[in-house]
């Protein structure tokens, strides 16, 4: 069983019709699959978590359209390679060759000098990228090169189309099928999964492989004491990277330093991208701890520069200032509270009309028509503040932000108690 392909990479689809997944791309009639179906694809990214295809969906589309088919990982290929390719690429053209496809995983870890060296290869027509990624393209790709690219954005698989997969893993595989596999209880499976396909079919095989009776009855119990007698085998394809990168900022968010350093330790042995963990710390000052310690932003922004600047090893350092204080900090979520309660509003209520003393008034028939019509200028007033309504009158006085329990937006609360009276009784 050791010798033979993973069963992730045997249950990989051949054809657009077997894909699982991702039916807002694929489906009958939409949008990538009438370019596929035109024969006349442009470069493209794939954006998405791992695990929902985007390896898998750039080979199908290279053996639809019957083109030679180069892979690239950016985890292990430098310019050298790049221009290898695109000297087999220049040769096939002047063969009169169909285009080929070139396909890079992760090409969000290329550095901008190797993502400027295939820029000429797409402009020139001489191949076709199409690059897999599971960061932002518009913070990860060079401009020029995302300019020429179309974006699609996969998603991860939903509950009904992973259990299909298992379903025919367990019907179709050469290898399981000679086994009597009964699946009772998928909640495991699933949660371990994390919508990600490949590991899902690890951890199935894994579960499969450590069992030797027959028929074999897979409970939640069975997979969670088989995944975690073998942790080590279930990760060894990588997968493990976003679960540290989640222990971490769960860490942090729980005000634990000591476990917040331990998962930074491991993702600098791991040899992770500095400026990967520092955007995920400026996502998360805002996010867990906003108002309740501004200074969390300010050095979070600065640590993001700083690592952009130095990179490894000395970030480590940086990371670590960063990540103990932000672990430290008080924390708050009032601010997301508040937009999603906000966004929330706007959906609800509508395109509600600026009401005429906020609105600007340019010209006199504006002026006439009551726009800016008894504004009150806060500085003009003692304390810099006078009461007005700035919201439309549909939803006049409501509270949207509620500041967070700690001792700075206690000050915050206290001080618009203070200016708005009633509004803030709390």
């Amino acid at each position: 069983m050791a010798t033979i392909p993973p069963l992730a990479e045997r249950m990989r689809p051949k054809t657009i019709d077997d894909y699982a997944g991702q039916q807002h791309l694929v489906g009958k009639g939409a949008v990538l699959r009438k370019v596929i179906e035109s024969g006349n694809i442009p470069s493209m990214l794939f954006w998405g978590p791992p695990g929902v295809g985007k390896t898998t969906l750039a080979f199908i589309i290279s053996e639809r359209l019957s083109r030679p088919f180069f892979s690239l990982s950016a985890i292990n290929s430098g310019v050298k390679d790049i221009r290898e390719v695109i000297d087999k690429a220049t040769e096939i053209k002047k063969e009169g060759g169909e285009q080929p496809i070139l396909f890079i995983d992760e090409i969000h870890r290329f550095s901008k000098s190797q993502q400027d060296s295939l820029l000429g290869a797409v402009e020139r027509g001489l191949v076709t990228l199409i690059g897999a990624t599971t960061e932002n393209p518009s913070f990860e790709v060079i401009s020029a090169l995302l300019s020429r690219s179309q974006v699609y954005v996969l998603q991860p698989l939903n509950e009904n189309e992973l259990i299909a997969l298992l379903k025919r893993a367990i019907q179709e595989d050469p290898y399981l099928k000679k086994r009597k596999i009964e699946i009772r209880e998928y909640e495991a499976l699933l949660r371990l999964s994390g919508g990600d396909a490949r590991k899902l079919l690890n951890v199935l095989e894994l579960v499969v492989n450590s069992a030797t009776n027959d028929p074999l009855i897979i409970e939640n119990e069975l997979v969670l004491k088989q995944v975690q007698q073998n942790m080590a085998i279930y990760d060894k394809a990588g997968e493990q990277h976003y679960d540290i990168i989640s222990a971490f900022i769960k860490s942090i968010r729980g005000s634990d330093p000591n476990a917040a350093v331990y998962w930074l330790a491991r993702m600098v042995e791991g040899g992770e991208d500095p400026s990967f963990i520092a955007r995920r710390l400026l996502i998360l000052a805002s996010e867990d701890i906003g108002n309740a310690n501004p200074n969390a932003l300010l050095l979070a922004n600065t640590c993001f520069q700083a690592v952009n600047v130095i990179g490894w090893p000395e970030s480590k350092i940086i990371l670590a200032q960063t990540v103990t204080y932000l672990a430290s900090s008080a924390k708050s979520n009032a601010a997301v509270e508040a937009i999603s309660q906000a966004q929330a509003i706007v959906k609800q209520t509508g395109d509600l009309s600026v009401p005429l003393h906020l609105r600007n008034a340019p010209t006199k028939l504006m002026k006439d028509m009551g726009y800016a019509k008894d504004y009150r200028y806060a500085h003009s007033y003692s304390g810099n503040f006078i009461v007005q309504e700035f919201l439309p009158e549909k939803i006049s006085g409501t509270i949207i932000y509620n500041p967070g329990h700690n001792p700075a937006e206690d000050k915050l609360r206290e001080r618009l108690r203070e200016l708005w009276k009633n509004r803030y009784k709390y």
